[in-house]
């Protein structure tokens, strides 16, 4: 498998887990089908655009390849049809609980996350080789957050970066993982190792509550 070729295979996974996070965000907001699909895909494709447009790469990929669109698109409506049979099931009276629980969310989105990060920080790396280590782990943080970021903004909710545990940070340190090991370890096995680090602290941060310092409310 060339390099390439596995770019573009996680690249599909983590557009998958965004797809479906945004479609049940906007699920949980009441859009309508066409709501939740064009949520589902801005959430899916949205860090890539915004990756692609710092680094003057014109037109995004996504444009250039519209399988991105169609399979976050798909995945969006999926889970749509899902947890529309799920609610035309459900006992009128008792309180409705989505087919899709919190900790699937959580799971989804901090695939997306950790994947989106790394491949920013490769897109970066191939499209100038030179570019210093601060502007690859920008990016790389850039195309994790931007995603999630718009998502939330469609569905008028506070964005995740700002107020959730280790959101933004585990990226970041996933993202220099992944470049300090660049060049001694290889592409393919400092992508792997940034994804995990990013997952990992991301379990740890929801397991123990980790939270950034903010100051109290009154």
């Amino acid at each position: 498998m060339t390099f390439d070729t596995f770019v573009f295979v996680i690249e599909l996974i983590s557009i998958t887990s965004f797809g479906i996070s945004g479609a049940i965000t906007a699920i949980k907001k009441n859009m309508d089908v066409f709501g939740v699909i064009m949520v589902g895909v801005t959430t899916a494709i949205g860090g890539g655009v915004i990756r692609d447009m710092l680094l003057g790469i014109h037109p995004p990929k996504t444009f250039v390849r519209p399988v991105y669109a169609l399979v976050s698109a798909s995945f969006s409506l999926l889970a749509f049809v899902i947890e529309y049979h799920h609610a035309k099931r459900h006992t009128p009276g008792e309180p409705f609980k989505g087919k899709f629980t919190e900790t699937a969310l959580f799971w989804l989105d901090t695939t997306g996350l950790a994947i989106f990060t790394m491949v920013g920080v490769a897109v970066a790396y191939e499209h100038d080789p030179s570019e210093g280590a601060f502007v690859v782990c920008f990016v790389g943080v850039l195309t994790g957050v931007g995603g999630g970021v718009l998502r939330d903004l469609l569905c008028q909710n506070m964005p995740y970066i700002f107020v959730k545990h280790f959101y933004a940070s585990a990226c970041v340190i996933g993202a220099v993982t992944g470049v300090l090991l660049w060049v001694p370890a290889g592409k393919v096995a400092a992508m792997l190792t940034g994804t995990a680090v990013i997952m990992i602290l991301r379990a740890l941060a929801a397991h123990f509550r980790w939270n950034l310092p903010r100051v109290p409310t009154v």
